[in-house]
């Protein structure tokens, strides 16, 4: 077993996956949370096939797929409430889970892997040369990991950050008590104009709803306290499900953004997750390609030494990632900035790319990719 130690900023859904992942692999792990407590922001979460396996490789598959719902067919619908496409961007296995949930497992598959978590830590930033410097002083590791978020201090003191672009657009999310007007292993996006809803069973006890608009739509945009009238006018068959909305609901609207970084690592330090690559939530892939990252840098570890890692994890996996960024922030445009005149257009549009499996296939190829870097296969980028 390696007795390497890693230091992570951030206790979140990428920093837990990689402190399991490198626990499991025979490292050290010691992980810095701001908060005073471990606990997670959001309401519920999509779950494609590459986070799944993820999952499994960290050990928390069963624990998470315990309370979460298995999804057959996600329903994309549009402005006349028809069915464009019933098996919108399925990949393998989806499965659909509260975010705290996901969080809390993998808190627990950190610490049997040995990582030990550490609260009211507030980490200011990194060198390349492996220290973690926060409030309380600098600590040094033979790996620096920075899993600190959208506005990651970790990133910036590295001088990896590039650009954050505001995409003029975002969301809200709520989760309501689940009933028997809400689907059973199906899950329902719906378009109008330029507001989104999704209905998303994700335990037995509770759905998700996700209510995206333009900026612009200011009585969209109320959704703390939440302005439902002007919801139900939009999307009036869904009802039901938006009177479950409290009035002051825990979830608020906020923004997306697109954060793109010069590099994912520096020296022997990295950053993952939204530090590296926030992006919007359109496709459901944004934190499961932090897992997967995570993942991968793992894989990475265990076959090379630091640098050598560093440098065939980032080479191999950040196209992947700026590839999904792009059809992300594609997709909302489509869904949320298409001009009102011509949405027949737009639904002749998505029925047609919904019956091309490989047009689906090449919007959401990341459920079906993972990597592989801790075999032969990645051989070619350390001779190149």
């Amino acid at each position: 077993m390696s007795s390497r130690h890693v230091e992570i900023a951030g206790a979140g859904l990428a920093g837990l996956t990689a402190a399991a992942a490198l626990g499991r692999r025979g490292w050290s792990v010691r992980v810095h949370e701001r908060g005073s407590e471990l606990r997670e922001i959001g309401a519920g979460i999509y779950l494609w096939e590459n986070a799944m396996r993820a999952l499994e490789d960290v050990g928390a598959y069963d624990a998470v797929t315990a309370s979460a719902e298995r999804v057959q067919s996600p329903e994309l619908r549009d402005h006349r409430h028809r069915l464009l496409q019933k098996e919108w961007l399925r990949s393998g296995r989806l499965y659909t889970v509260a975010r705290r949930h996901l969080h809390q497992c993998l808190v627990d598959a950190a610490r049997e892997a040995g990582a030990e978590i550490v609260t009211k830590s507030i980490v200011i930033g990194a060198t390349p040369n492996g220290t973690l410097q926060t409030t309380g002083g600098e600590v040094k590791a033979d790996l620096v990991i920075g899993a600190d978020g959208y506005s990651s201090r970790v990133r910036d003191s590295l001088g990896l950050g590039k650009s954050t672009t505001d995409l003029g657009d975002g969301c809200g999310r709520h989760m309501i008590p689940r009933t028997a007007d809400d689907p059973v292993g199906t899950t329902i996006e719906e378009w109008s104009g330029g507001r989104r809803v999704g209905v998303v069973p994700c335990s037995p006890e509770e759905t998700y709803i996700f209510l995206c608009c333009p900026e612009s739509d200011v009585e969209g945009r109320q959704q703390q306290p939440f302005n439902r009238e002007t919801w139900i006018r939009t999307f009036p068959h869904l009802k039901s499900q938006l009177d479950r909305i409290p009035d002051n609901p825990e979830g608020r609207f906020a923004t997306f953004h697109d954060v793109q970084s010069k590099g994912w690592h520096s020296g022997r330090a990295a950053i993952i997750g939204d530090a590296a690559h926030a992006m919007s939530p359109n496709l459901g892939q944004a934190a499961c390609c932090g897992m997967m990252n995570a993942v991968a840098l793992g894989q990475a570890l265990d076959r090379y030494d630091i640098e050598t890692a560093l440098r065939v994890w980032e080479e191999s996996e950040r196209p992947v990632t700026d590839r999904v960024q792009r059809y992300s922030r594609l997709y909302g445009r489509m869904g949320t900035h298409w001009p009102r005149q011509l949405l027949d257009a737009r639904s002749a549009l998505v029925w047609a790319l919904g019956r091309s499996k490989p047009v689906q296939t090449r919007i959401n190829f990341a459920a079906s990719y993972f990597p592989s870097l801790d075999t032969d296969d990645a051989e070619n980028l350390v001779k190149g």
